[in-house]
C-alpha cells in the first residue's frame, strides 16, 4: 500500500519518518458496490451522533469548544449541498460510564457514525461499543496511542502520541540540547500515563537523563511538592502529561516555586486556553501541536474568522479538530454515497491527502490504523500568545 508523503515547510515537524510502512496489508478491504446497502438520496438527512461533555469537569475546556465547531463544520457543509448532517447530541457528563452510556445509546438510535470522545479515558471504555455494532466513533480529541486499534471502525483526528511525541522531541533536542529532563504526569488519565510512557521511551532512545518521574491525579491543584523536587534536581527541561485544568495549574505553580528560566518547560498540547489561565508564568513554554490560528493551512484564516464572528470568542484546537473532524467525516459520506457505516467506513479509510485547517500545510490523511497523519507544529509563548519556535 502506498503511504502518505508528509509535506515539510520551516519549524514543522516531519512524522514521514515514524510512518511504518506496511506491505501487503490494508486495514479494511476496499470498497466495493453493493446494491444492498442503502444509497444516499439528494438531500436525504443523515443523522450524526455528538458525544461531548456539557455537564461536569471537561465542559468547559473541551466539551463546549468542540461542539461550537461540530456545529460551523455541520452549517458549511449543509450550505454547500451534497450531504445533509443533522446532530443528536449526548452528554458524557464528564466520565467514562458517561460516554458509554451515550454511545450506547447513539447505537440504538442507529446512528452510522459517532463524533467526538474527547477524553482517551473514555474512548478506551466506550470504542468497542461502536465497534462491536459496526458504528463509526470518530474522536476529534484523544491521542493517546493505539486507541484507534481497538478495530476498524475507530478513527481520530488528534496525532498519536506515539507519531507526535518522537519526532518533537527529535526537533526540541536539537534546538535545545537538553542533556536531563523531569517528568511529571497524571497517573490516572489514559492519555496522560500513554503520553509519559512514549516521552520515556523516547529520552531513553536518544540517551537522554531522566532524573525523576513525579505523579499527581486528576483533579489535583497542588503541585508545589512536585515541582519544588524538580527545581531542586535542576534538569534542562520539564515534560507535563496532563489534560487542560492540570497543564496549566502546574505551569502557573512553576512561577510560584521560583522554577529558574534555565528550565525550559514543555506541554506537548499546550493551547491558547492553558496559557492564559497559567498567566504570566507560561511565557517560553513549549508546545508541538496540530493546529494553530496562525498557520496558513487552507481555509483556517476563514475557520477562524467565521468562528469569531458565530460564537464572539477565539476558536480553541477543540473547536478547530471537531470542525475538521465533521469535513473529514462529510466528505467520506460523499466519496461512499451511503449511509451504511461500512461503506462510510471504507471510504474513510481511504482518506488522502484531504485539505483541512490542520497542521501546518493542512494535508490530512489516515494510517492504516486510523490515526491521523499530518504535519505538526512547534510553538513557544512569547509575549503571553502561541508564536511559532523559529
Amino acid at each position: 500500500m502506498n503511504i502518505k508523503r508528509i509535506i515539510t515547510a520551516p519549524f514543522v515537524l516531519t512524522i514521514a519518518a515514524l510512518v511504518v510502512v506496511f506491505s501487503g496489508c490494508q486495514r479494511v478491504d476496499p470498497m466495493m458496490p453493493n446494491n444492498e446497502m442503502p444509497q444516499l438520496a439528494i438531500d436525504e438527512e443523515i443523522s450524526i451522533g455528538v458525544v461531548v461533555a456539557l455537564t461536569g469537569r471537561h465542559a468547559e475546556p473541551y466539551g463546549f469548544p468542540m461542539l461550537r465547531g461540530f456545529e460551523l463544520a455541520q452549517e458549511e457543509i449543509n450550505n454547500l449541498g451534497g450531504v445533509n448532517l443533522s446532530f443528536i447530541t449526548v452528554d458524557d457528563q464528564s466520565t467514562p460510564d458517561g460516554a458509554k452510556a451515550a454511545v450506547q445509546d447513539l447505537v440504538d438510535q442507529g446512528v452510522p457514525a459517532i463524533v467526538g470522545l474527547a477524553i482517551s479515558t473514555h474512548l478506551k471504555e466506550a470504542a468497542p461499543i461502536a465497534q462491536a455494532n459496526k458504528v463509526i466513533a470518530f474522536s476529534s480529541v484523544s491521542s493517546a496511542a493505539g486507541l484507534s486499534g481497538i478495530g476498524d471502525f475507530i478513527f481520530r483526528t488528534s496525532l498519536a502520541t506515539n507519531i507526535s511525541i518522537p519526532s518533537g522531541l527529535m526537533v526540541l533536542q536539537e534546538k535545545l540540547g537538553y542533556e536531563k529532563v523531569a517528568l511529571i504526569y497524571d497517573e490516572i488519565d489514559v492519555y496522560s500515563t500513554n503520553s509519559n510512557e512514549v516521552l520515556r521511551a523516547a529520552l531513553q532512545v536518544n540517551e537522554i537523563e531522566i532524573l525523576t518521574e513525579e505523579t499527581f491525579q486528576t483533579g489535583d491543584t497542588d503541585f508545589s511538592a512536585q515541582l519544588t523536587n524538580i527545581m531542586d534536581m535542576a534538569p534542562d527541561a520539564l515534560f507535563i502529561s496532563a489534560l487542560s485544568q492540570e497543564i496549566a495549574g502546574i505551569i502557573a505553580e512553576t512561577s510560584d516555586v521560583g522554577f529558574p528560566d534555565s528550565i525550559h518547560v514543555i506541554a506537548p498540547d499546550l493551547n491558547t486556553h492553558e496559557v492564559q489561565k497559567a498567566g504570566d508564568a507560561a511565557e517560553g513554554a513549549i508546545a508541538f501541536i496540530g493546529w494553530s490560528n496562525i498557520s496558513d493551512a487552507p481555509g483556517n484564516r476563514a475557520f477562524v474568522r467565521n468562528y469569531r464572528a458565530k460564537y464572539g470568542i477565539e476558536p480553541k484546537p477543540w473547536s478547530a479538530q471537531s470542525y475538521a473532524t465533521l469535513h473529514v467525516l462529510a466528505n467520506a459520506i460523499k466519496m461512499a454515497q451511503s449511509t451504511d457505516s461500512t461503506a462510510i467506513r471504507d471510504a474513510l479509510a481511504q482518506t488522502t491527502d484531504y485539505p483541512t485547517i490542520l497542521g501546518r500545510l493542512g494535508d490530512f490523511s489516515f494510517d492504516p490504523n486510523g490515526d491521523a497523519l499530518y504535519d505538526q507544529i512547534l510553538m513557544v509563548v512569547k509575549d503571553g500568545k502561541l508564536q511559532f519556535f523559529e
